[in-house]
């Protein structure tokens, strides 16, 4: 075998001029890129772990068991929650239902339970942690306007729900924090429920630990009127722990009483796990918290230098903004997590010494499941930067490019399709919004006009509510948003791909360099390792330069063409320019001789439209050759038609 020194090595080295720094930058750009896919996919994989260690199944079966406690009907207390509709409704509930699933203190046969500290124990497994509370929002009188026609037939008007008009007086008997208003903490959360966003203060009270003193006191505030006309929302709260799968149930059951009579009834069940590193697997959780902070440090790093060096340009790409948003959103996820275990730890024997009041676990409950959601939004943004690193791969550059370059149609087709959609919006909610629920607001509206899209409409409400226009609100939405502007955007989708699916034809295959560049690092552990040859390496390598060698004594011999007149120089000049032309290119894009030694080289987006328009310039100098081919033809033929007449004449 030949030295790398001898000639076949210096003309290699020659041969490789041209090609050695790109292909060196292309390996270094691979190799860069694997290796930043395989620490994010350690990241990614560490992420998922936290996640579904902070559920389980036995949230969801909790929560259902208890919903299904409370808020099903059974047959010996009639209605259930979902069934109040007046506030003799809630009383019959809150002396029924709600006791009975509160206080267990029977077994199945009737035989009473022996209760240590008098707890009860919900479905035998679930401890209700101190006791219950029930809390309720008022508003003050003549709180509204009333037209003066009617002053003489009403005396009191109460409002809707707003803060200002919340009547924080004393009431009643006065005697119990029951009748007099109490604020609660500012760090409280306020509720948003169907009619409003209720206030965290109120009148409220604890029911006793006893079924029977419970019973007693809810009778007695019933005959004393503690619901009034005033009344616009009550809640009713307490808390569980089930020790067997170390989970906390926080229940809360609301009951909205609005300015229009009746009542509105939702409830909430929040399953959290608030105790943690308890068992082993939880260690390992904390192992795994370890290992996502040292990744988001690394991150921050990595970041920070990409700022420092780019500067403004870091701005402007895409990927960049989303890896801001991911470690925006884990710092937030961190810093709740280490003030969640603090204040768990401090609140846990502060809620829990009092047997007899009640503890406010739904405080904790609301921050859990908003650091739930925010853990929820960062893993989805985490598996979309996946595509950052799939990008490699000429598939998903094929889609990423349909996107980005469809981008400007769709939005102004967006305008358009928006316009459209709002427009019947209005008209729904105008026409049906008094008569149909999925109507009754314009939100509703929106929704439900997704729905009719997707097939899931009612239309015989839709027409009881109006015979005429009903029809033709649901025909003429179908025909111009379902059939045309929806096949529109589809259209624009498949149009834009099929010209970059074209485009790209020519562009090599980005996978095919990456598996070029594995199995390259495979050859050289393995002759490392002295498992493998490097004869048949070396042989390809002699075999690709005679390929190019080749290529480019064709090339030479091209340029030697005769140069006499000026018509020849005027067509060397243009061949020179073309095979200057060629070789530029031929840099870019090694032929198919190349192709087998080497990895293919990638071509960006950028490259594509110059070689493009190089192409095309090429088209428009053979069309004006042509034409002055054409031109040259006919001149020639007309000088032999004038010197064929003239030799007649002469003769």
């Amino acid at each position: 075998m030949e030295p790398a020194g001898g000639p076949a090595g210096e003309q290699r080295l020659r041969g490789s001029g041209a090609q050695g720094p790109r292909a060196g930058c292309r390996e270094l750009e691979l190799r860069t890129s694997l290796w930043e896919l395989v620490m994010y996919i350690a990241f990614l994989a560490v992420l998922c772990i936290l996640t579904f260690g902070m559920v389980s199944t036995d949230m969801y079966h909790l929560n259902k068991v208890m919903s299904h406690l409370f808020l099903e009907p059974s047959e010996d207390d009639g209605g259930g929650f979902g069934s109040i509709g007046t506030m003799a409704d809630f009383w019959k509930f809150a002396e029924g239902a709600l006791l009975d699933g509160l206080y267990w203190d029977k077994w199945y046969n009737n035989t009473t339970l022996t209760l240590q500290n008098n707890n009860s124990h919900i479905y035998y497994e679930n401890l209700l942690l101190g006791v219950a509370q029930i809390r309720q929002l008022k508003v003050r009188n003549n709180t509204c306007s009333i037209y003066p026609y009617f002053h003489t037939f009403l005396e009191d008007c109460y409002s809707e729900y707003r803060y200002r008009a919340e009547d924080r007086s004393d009431f009643g008997l006065r005697n119990e924090t029951e009748w007099r208003y109490t604020s609660a903490s500012s760090l409280s959360p306020w509720y948003w429920g169907s009619m409003g966003l209720y206030s965290s203060g109120g009148y409220m009270f604890n029911l006793p630990k006893s079924k029977q003193d419970s019973m007693e006191k809810l009778v007695f505030l019933r005959q004393n009127s503690w619901l009034t006309r005033g009344t616009r929302v009550v809640f009713i709260d307490f808390s569980t722990y089930n020790a067997n799968i170390n989970l906390f149930c926080i229940i809360r059951l609301v009951v909205e009483f609005p300015a229009t009579g009746g009542a509105l009834t939702s409830s909430h069940f929040y399953s959290v796990k608030l105790l943690r590193y308890i068992t082993y697997s939880d260690y390992f959780l904390a192992s795994c918290e370890i290992a996502f902070c040292l990744f988001i440090i690394a991150f921050i790093i990595q970041e920070a230098i990409k700022i420092v060096k780019l500067k403004k340009e870091y701005f402007r790409s895409a990927w960049n903004w989303l890896e801001l948003l991911l470690l925006v959103v884990s710092l937030l996820a961190i810093a709740f997590n280490i003030y969640r275990t603090v204040e768990v730890s401090l609140l846990m024997e502060k809620l829990l010494s009092d047997a007899y009041a009640y503890p406010d676990f739904y405080f904790l409950a609301f921050w859990q499941v908003l650091y739930n959601n925010m853990i929820a939004v960062n893993i989805f943004f985490a598996w979309i930067k996946i595509f950052k690193y799939i990008n490699l791969n000429k598939t998903m550059t094929q889609l990423s490019s349909t996107l980005s370059r469809c981008a400007k149609d769709i939005i102004g087709f967006s305008i358009m399709f928006f316009i459209v959609f709002f427009a019947y919006a209005q008209l729904g909610y105008l026409v049906f919004g008094s008569q149909v629920e999925d109507f009754s607001t314009f939100e509703n509206c929106i929704f439900t006009q997704f729905r009719i899209v997707l097939g899931d409409f009612d239309f015989e409400t839709i027409e009881a509510a109006n015979r005429i226009l009903g029809p033709i609100y649901f025909i003429t939405f179908v025909f111009f948003v379902f059939f045309v502007l929806l096949n529109m955007f589809l259209a624009i989708i498949n149009d834009t791909y099929s010209e970059v699916k074209a485009d790209f034809g020519a562009i090599p295959n980005q996978a095919l360099q990456i598996r070029d560049f594995v199995r390259q690092s495979c050859n050289r552990a393995l002759v490392k390792l002295k498992m493998k040859n490097t004869e048949m390496d070396t042989n390809r390598a002699d075999k690709s330069w005679e390929s190019k060698e080749f290529s480019a004594t064709k090339r030479e011999d091209v340029s030697k063409l005769p140069n006499g007149d000026r018509a020849n120089e005027e067509s060397h000049q243009k061949v020179l320019e073309l095979q200057h032309g060629k070789e530029i290119l031929g840099q870019k894009y090694p032929s198919a001789e190349d192709m087998d030694s080497t990895a293919q080289s990638y071509v960006s987006t950028a490259e594509f439209q110059q070689l493009f328009r190089y192409t095309a310039q090429l088209g428009m100098e053979l069309n004006h050759t042509n034409a002055k081919v054409r031109r040259i033809i006919e001149s020639l033929r007309k000088q032999k038609d004038t010197s064929g007449k003239m030799a007649e004449q002469n003769v």
